[in-house]
Order: C-alpha cells, then structure tokens, then sequence
C-alpha cells in the first residue's frame, strides 16, 4: 500500500492536545494530498495551517514522525474548519487526476456507475457524460458543465464525495479517499482492482 508523501497541515499545536492532562509534545493534524489520509504527526519545527510539508519515508526536514491515523471525528476544531478549503485546493492542483475520473469511470455493477457515487449526480447526468465522453474526452472542469446540461460544479461535488468518504466510517464504496484500516480487503478487492482511481 502506497504512503503518502505530502501532506497539508490542518492544525498545529505547539503544546500537544488541550485535552491532554500533560503537557506534551508539539501534534501537527494533516491531510495527505494523495489519498486524503488523516493523520497526527509531530514536527520538528514550528508550522503554519495550509503549510505543506514533506511525510514520505525519505528524510523529512521538518516533520520527526508520523504518530498515528485519524478518524475524521479525532479531528479538532481548526482542523475541521480547514478541511474543505484544502481538499478543494489539492484538487484544483491536480485537475488532470480528477478530470480523469469523469472521462475513465467505469460501471460499479450492473446498475449503479462510479459516476453515481458524486453527490448531485443521477442516472441522467450519468448517461450524458457517458454519451458526451464517447465523442470525445473532456478536457477540462469547465468544458463537462458547458457540455451537460444542468451539470452541478465538478469540483465542489468532488470535494463533496471525499468529505463524505472521510466522515463515514462505514462507506461501502471510496473513489477518492483512502478507506479506513478496519475495512475488509477482500471485499473491495475486485471493486478495486477495476477502479484505478484508487491506490491501496
């Protein structure tokens, strides 16, 4: 399973969690920019929300080690205030990975396509983008509005889905998100080894 290499800073607290009855350690919680993974780490250094930094397994410069994953309800209060800005701002700098799910998606069984998983998105939006991607790919965000009819934001029903995939625990489906450890492999295996938009 892939790690993530980069991640966003959601909060950082220079004296650990208010909720600790000791003093502690300074805890930065982040959000990976590859697979949207929630994670506390402690740094080395001082830093700032929306700072990017480095958590790979290459030497960090300002990141000592990763303490654990997160649920999205471990997260506080500024972190879950930034989350949204930030996810929308990790897919705004990687439109070709997002843009590549409209034009690639493909059927999660025989009634239901990975497009219907998008908030705001119904059998008839599905059938036009399927329609519209067989003439040709869209190559941008704003071209899949211009092309579909009464087609909502992408990029806001995207952020949407991957919130959703972080808030449940209990997701049956993840196009986005990286699921959480508990989830059984096998049950998702075959859904997985079809859908290249998620990386384990």
């Amino acid at each position: 399973m892939p790690n993530e290499d980069y991640a966003i800073v959601l909060d950082y607290m220079p004296h650990g969690k208010t909720t600790s009855s000791y003093k502690s350690e300074p805890v930065c919680q982040v959000l990976g920019t590859k697979f949207f993974t929630l994670l506390e780490v402690v740094p080395k250094t001082e830093l700032k929300v929306q700072e990017q930094v480095y958590i790979g397994k290459e030497t960090r410069d300002k990141i000592d080690y990763i303490k654990k994953r997160i649920e999205f309800k471990e997260l506080t209060s500024t972190a879950s205030s930034e989350l949204e800005k930030n996810i929308e701002k990790i897919v705004l700098e990687d439109k070709p990975r997002f843009l590549d799910f409209f034009n690639n998606s493909r059927p999660i069984s025989l009634r239901m396509h990975q497009l219907e998983l998008l908030p705001g998105l119904g059998r008839k939006h599905t059938t036009d983008i399927l329609n519209e991607r067989e003439k040709k790919p869209f190559e941008s965000f704003e071209e899949i509005v211009q092309r579909i009819k009464l087609m909502p934001d992408p990029v806001k029903i995207i952020v949407k889905r991957i919130i959703e995939e972080l808030e449940d625990p209990e997701q049956k489906h993840y196009i986005f998100a990286r699921p959480p450890v508990k989830m059984d492999f096998e049950q998702h295996a075959n859904f997985d080894r079809r859908n290249h938009f998620r990386k384990f």
